[in-house]
């Protein structure tokens, strides 16, 4: 068996420590570098500080601890921690070591939850030889090189699905079609206010908040908080398979996620969803029962913009209850609307097929690290 060996974590890594500072106006959509931060990537810019592979660990914020693997060229701020591998650590297998660690625990106890690094130097952590951690790293790679995969299918299917959408209301509209405003042909539910005393590991119910929209667009399983709500909890709290959920709050500073629509295509590892006071839940009416349709015209650039006119507030930003039943649109003939929704019914679903794919994998690449430290699972046999 594979001899495991004890090491702090400083003892592994060629470098281990936070990136700089950037102001927020060399932060754009466009840009030749990544900005990564702490829970992630913030856009772009034209100046790096970082080459190479590396795990990142966040420091600061709600999602403290969490760690990801980068590989390439970004800018590093100063809330992302920078573990690069030494002669003893192979830089992905540590990531996702460290992902298992829950370093979020080690957080001061304060309003804005922080990692210091010299905490994170004295962790100790088990490692075998490094060709032992590189043929674990092939196996875990491959799983990943799926995720991404579906990860792009399912932007090039929401490329077709807003293509569709482009050329039926925009390019060709059929000026017979009636103006009207969003609030007569669906209905808005407010979400489920929560105390942080419910939210929990241990339960089969998840929360979806404004943390699954992720800020280039998409739904984000990872987002999703275990709770067990209260006795307060509604039906109509609960959300189902393709139903559309609209953020209302934002704690960017660039609107990157207020404003945007996302159907809700997985339940990741839990049974059921609720979803919070920070989204609104938009449910089609009897007149117009055409929800992927209803959902191509919100995940439109020009719903979008729309909403960025009804924005208020400076540290968190909030979407005025106005904005969706204002929203004016186009309504197809009942005939056309039906044909529409079924056209695009396809590129949903399939989208949904391969999330919920990509969970499995997720969980699968989770669950084999352990599973190869304690020894119940030999490498050569994850081969078969």
């Amino acid at each position: 068996m594979e001899e495991w060996k004890e090491y702090k974590l400083e003892e592994v890594c060629s470098r281990l420590r936070s990136g700089k500072g950037i102001k927020s106006d060399c932060i754009s959509n466009t840009g030749l570098f990544p900005v990564i931060g702490g829970n992630g990537m913030r856009g772009y810019t034209n100046k790096s500080n970082f080459k190479g592979e590396c795990a990142v660990i966040g420091r600061q914020g709600a999602n403290c601890g969490n760690v990801r693997f980068f590989m390439g060229e970004a800018y590093m701020t100063e809330h992302a921690v920078v573990a690069v591998g030494n002669e003893l650590a192979d830089s992905y297998f540590l990531a996702r070591l460290l992902s298992l660690m829950h370093l979020g625990n080690l957080s001061a106890q304060s309003a804005q939850p922080g990692l210091s690094i010299q905490t994170l130097s004295k962790q100790v952590i088990r490692l075998p030889s490094i060709s032992y951690q590189r043929e674990i790293s092939t196996v875990l790679k491959s799983l990943d090189d799926k995720i991404e995969l579906n990860r792009r299918i399912n932007d090039n299917l929401e490329q077709q699905a807003q293509a569709l959408f482009k050329s039926w209301f925009v390019d060709n509209p059929d000026s017979n079609w009636a103006n009207t405003s969003l609030s007569e042909v669906a209905s808005f539910v407010g979400g489920y206010s929560y105390k942080s005393e419910e939210l929990t590991d241990f339960s089969n119910v998840a929360m979806a908040t404004i943390k699954n929209f992720g800020r280039n667009r998409g739904f984000k399983a990872e987002g999703f908080k275990g709770i067990n709500p209260s006795a307060k909890l509604k039906e109509c709290h609960c959300v189902n398979l393709f139903d559309i959920l609209v953020a209302h709050t934002d704690l960017t500073q660039n609107a990157d996620v207020i404003g945007n629509a996302e159907l809700l295509l997985t339940c990741g590892k839990y049974n059921s969803i609720i979803f919070s006071m920070d989204l609104v839940k938009v449910l089609p009416k009897e007149i117009f029962p055409y929800k992927f349709l209803l959902a191509a015209m919100l995940k439109n650039k020009i719903f979008k913009g729309h909403c960025l006119g009804y924005i208020n507030g400076t540290t968190v930003l909030h979407l005025n209850k106005k904005a969706l039943p204002e929203f004016e649109i186009r309504k197809p003939s009942d005939s056309e609307a039906k044909i529409m929704n079924e056209t695009l019914a396809p590129y949903y679903k399939r989208m949904a097929k391969l999330l919920q794919e990509t969970d499995k994998l997720i969980s699968l690449r989770d669950t084999l690290l352990p599973k190869l430290m304690s020894g119940e699972v030999k490498i050569n046999e994850t081969n078969n």
